[in-house]
């Protein structure tokens, strides 16, 4: 019996030749890494025959150590199965989507004007198999025949898996133009381009763990398009298919122990029960997110910033104040780890992104309670968020623009509130993104119920008429635009 078959690992032969060669130029694992753009950690499992080699890696290998073909060969060699314990558990509906209708074409989605991304990571995002190794990307012209294979009619999952890396790269840089161009600058709709992608990244996946090799790049990344997916379905308002993405991406990041992707999926399933005014579900979630990793402080910090929101959804103030507290002063020792996990809650967009939770929480908070100095409290933080925004990040700027005057309001200064809002109104009535909508869903009714007879609030309910939101029996505004079903964005 040969040794690769006593060690249980198909690729234990491969993984010897290649530590054998590895050895014998003198290389580190982290300098072969460095030079054929893999993390070192990827080296170490291709050594303990852990891990199959791509054919366009084995070539980068022989190249970089001068075998003369020798691993081409090893990998090229009759192997059996692999062994069940390294193959991904393939439980009911792992390789599903959300059934439904595709959504509908993308409005604006000219993607020729956005800036691709050189390398990774970028907008937080990493290489799903080599993490933050700094990966370079395939050339823009050249990532659309990469990825026109996962949309075809019948895809060639072979020549996909032949060109793995690059084809993963390709797609985890369109992603971030996705994200910059669809969820921070508001200025393109990708949604249909990205559902299209992403069930084409969990066929591949399907075909891959079908064929023996667990589809860990896959699965990693459709967690992430999925994230992705999701946050743009409740940019059209569209809550039900943004939690089926969630689930569905949370499902994928547990089976390849995506601890980052699991830590998000999950804030933003919080972030959605919060939109029902559930206490007990969004302290449920935001402590889930805390025992994802309690040694990483990114994730520390959303857990006690989701968990103060719970509580003020609760009416208490002593646990909303200490979470708060808990998350300033976690947040306030974010070190570099961190930050290549989690940029978008570094520097001042992690300022930002931290002092509107608590500026929420507060507000949330003091309308419970009419707590007037909780409301005044919760204007500096929402204030300080606001100071730190980019004027691109429209929807983001309407958010923190509401939420700055429902503080106004819950502060007693109705006058402010209207006068905030005011600049913004039209924006905001038209828009279908579901956290703009509950921020003014609740400016307008705590003003109607707590202010309705001050000339000012009754001059802006007349206006909030005029653009088609009138009030429903539950003291809600109801957008007339979207109940014909128009697209207003």
């Amino acid at each position: 019996m040969s040794d690769s078959a006593r060690s249980g690992e198909p690729w234990a032969e491969f993984g010897r030749g290649l530590r054998s060669w590895r050895r014998r130029s003198g290389l580190t694992q982290s300098q072969l890494g460095v030079i054929v753009g893999y993390h070192h950690s990827q080296i170490s499992r291709l050594e303990a025959g852990l891990r199959e080699p791509s054919p366009g890696l084995v070539q980068q290998l022989d190249t970089a150590l001068g075998t003369a073909g020798e691993l081409t060969a090893l990998a090229a060699a009759p192997r059996g199965p692999v062994h069940e314990t390294r193959r991904i558990p393939a439980e009911p509906g792992l390789f599903s989507v959300p059934p439904g209708e595709a959504a509908a074409e993308d409005a604006h989605a000219d993607w020729d004007g956005m800036p691709w991304p050189a390398a990774l990571p970028a907008e937080g995002l990493v290489c799903p198999l080599h993490g933050s190794a700094g990966c370079a990307t395939p050339d823009p012209a050249a990532a659309p025949a990469l990825l026109a294979g996962l949309t075809a009619p019948s895809p060639r999952f072979d020549e996909l898996t032949a060109a793995e890396p690059e084809v993963l790269h390709a797609l985890t840089a369109f992603l971030a133009c996705v994200i910059r161009g669809s969820l921070h600058l508001t200025a393109l709709d990708g949604t249909a381009t990205t559902e299209r992608l992403l069930r084409g990244v969990v066929r591949w996946a399907d075909a891959v763990h079908a064929a023996g090799r667990p589809p860990y790049g896959q699965l990693r990344i459709a967690a992430q398009y999925a994230q992705v997916a999701g946050r743009l379905r409740m940019r059209r308002g569209q809550s039900s298919v943004g939690m089926a993405w969630f689930g569905h991406g949370l499902r994928w990041a547990d089976a390849v122990h995506d601890v980052p992707a699991r830590a998000t999926l999950l804030s933003d399933i919080c972030a959605l029960v919060r939109l029902d005014d559930d206490a007990g579900s969004t302290l449920g979630y935001a402590e889930a997110i805390g025992a994802v990793d309690t040694r990483r402080r990114w994730i520390t910090t959303l857990s006690h910033l989701y968990q103060a929101r719970g509580h003020a959804l609760r009416h208490d103030a002593a646990e909303c104040r200490r979470h708060i507290s808990a998350a300033r002063r976690v947040f306030a020792r974010l070190g570099r780890d961190d930050g290549l996990e989690a940029p978008w809650l570094t520097g001042a967009e992690g300022e930002m992104r931290v002092e509107s939770a608590i500026g929420g929480a507060l507000r949330d908070l003091a309308a419970a309670t009419g707590d007037r100095t909780t409301a005044r409290r919760a204007i500096e933080a929402v204030a300080r968020s606001r100071a730190q925004l980019s004027p691109l990040m429209r929807d983001t700027h309407l958010l923190l623009t509401l939420r700055l005057a429902d503080g106004w309001a819950c502060a007693g200064a109705p006058e402010a509130a209207v006068t905030l809002a005011a600049p913004v109104l039209r924006e905001a009535a038209a828009t279908d993104e579901l956290l703009v909508r509950a921020e003014l869903d609740g400016l307008h009714a705590r003003l109607a119920r707590d202010w309705g007879k001050v000339p000012e609030v009754a001059d802006y309910r007349s206006r909030l008429l005029d653009l088609g939101v009138r009030s429903t029996v539950r003291g809600l505004p109801e957008f007339a635009s979207r109940a014909r079903g128009v697209r207003t964005r």
